[in-house]
């Protein structure tokens, strides 16, 4: 997904959707933005809902294909596997490879993490995977190619993983450099980069 100027795109989606974004000052200077346009007319409902839309699919880094496809299955699933549209959808985003593995701590982001799976420097079972978008089940065991681990990429890693807060819903242990999902993300366990009812509604109009 090609992104352009992030602080331009920050601006107008809001902070979370880059992590270089997340500061006090970016913050600050948001909130001096938000007075001056609280002056003027709001934004329409249309308008609402393509700003959460952009705002979850720039967050993943997804293409407007990919995230739409994410959109249609999920709607389509009306209510299978006892999830809600909105649940699925966010499971989808969230059982991504290349979000596993920024999660777990391996990669500071995910487009990091994203290059870090097209490189070939993760497993899947114990198999060198290539494919971001790969969706992970439970079963599945998340870990760091062995030739990669010495690795530059990879230097210190133990250390800044055992900094990392890994969520809930994954586990990661540093000794074997291997990791798994303990149960399916929830709202709860992993929080979700927008409001995802609302995008929901926008595809449905």
């Amino acid at each position: 997904m090609k992104v352009g100027p992030k602080y331009k795109i920050a601006k107008r989606l809001g902070a979370s959707v880059f992590e270089k974004t997340q500061t006090q000052k970016f913050a600050l200077a948001s909130e001096r933005r938000a007075k001056t346009k609280g002056r003027g007319r709001g934004p329409t409902e249309y308008g609402k809902q393509l700003l959460e839309k952009q705002k979850v699919r720039t967050t993943y880094g997804l293409t407007e294909r990919q995230f739409s496809r994410y959109v249609r299955e999920s709607l389509e699933s009306n209510g299978k596997d006892s999830l809600s549209p909105a649940d699925k959808l966010h499971q989808t985003l969230e059982l991504r490879l290349d979000n596993i593995v920024a999660r777990m701590g391996l990669a500071s982001t995910r487009r990091a993490a994203r290059q870090m799976v097209s490189h070939g420097h993760i497993t899947v079972n114990g198999r060198k995977t290539t494919i971001p978008s790969r969706q992970i089940t439970s079963s599945d065991k998340i870990g760091v190619r062995a030739g990669s681990k010495g690795l530059v990429l990879f230097e210190g890693i133990s250390a800044k993983l055992s900094e990392n807060a890994v969520p809930s819903w994954l586990t990661f242990d540093t000794a074997s450099m291997e990791g798994g999902i303990v149960h399916m993300p929830t709202k709860d366990s992993a929080n979700t980069a927008g409001d995802l009812v609302t995008v929901l509604s926008f595809y449905s109009r």
